[in-house]
């Protein structure tokens, strides 16, 4: 049993408006709300900032809850929404960012398996391995950096980890999107 919260805040920095972007004439939220309702998440919720994207999914009768403009996360309004709506601190939530509508249901059903499993970790995040130099070097991609019981240390746009000879091997782990992945368990 688990609930999934869409964060979608109307001020994106590299593409305002992102959350509101036509896709074949519905908003690019509403296509990531689609996917989530597929998975067996016993709540889906739109979080965001702006009653232009509340006002877009509620005409398609999605849950939405208004949060605070000024998160500078879209874990802080998933978290704002899980005390709303006073879950318990129990609770499995599973973010889906709001620009990801090709997330594969198996995913998210994955890091909501995974997460009951292991309740010691008190956050989740998918990760899979970097293929190419072009990947590892792209700042718009999030590295991962974990121990090898798949605990996360930290997260970067940069090149991590760095690799001080050509002879050591490299195993870059990125920050998932839309493909087969595994765990990544942050400390609680």
């Amino acid at each position: 049993m688990y609930h999934i919260v869409i964060p979608a805040r109307y001020g994106s920095t590299r593409l305002p408006a992102k959350a509101l972007a036509d896709i074949d004439g519905k908003p690019l939220v509403y296509w990531v709300w689609r996917q989530a309702m597929q998975s067996k998440a016993v709540s889906v919720t739109v979080a965001t900032d702006d009653v232009r994207i509340q006002e877009a999914m509620m005409l398609h009768g999605a849950e939405v809850v208004m949060t605070d403009p000024d998160h500078p996360s879209g874990t802080d309004r998933l978290a704002e929404v899980a005390r709303l709506k006073v879950w318990d601190s129990s609770a499995i939530v599973v973010n889906l960012q709001g620009d990801e509508p090709l997330m594969p249901v198996a995913n998210l059903e994955q890091v909501a398996g995974l997460l009951n499993a292991h309740p010691e970790a008190s956050v989740a995040t998918l990760c899979e391995p970097i293929d190419t130099a072009d990947a590892f070097h792209d700042a718009s991609v999030v590295k991962v950096v974990s121990d090898a019981s798949g605990r996360a240390h930290y997260f970067s746009r940069s090149p991590i980890p760095h690799v001080r000879g050509a002879d050591e091997a490299l195993s870059p782990l990125r920050h998932a999107a839309t493909s087969v992945c595994m765990l990544i368990a942050l400390a609680s």
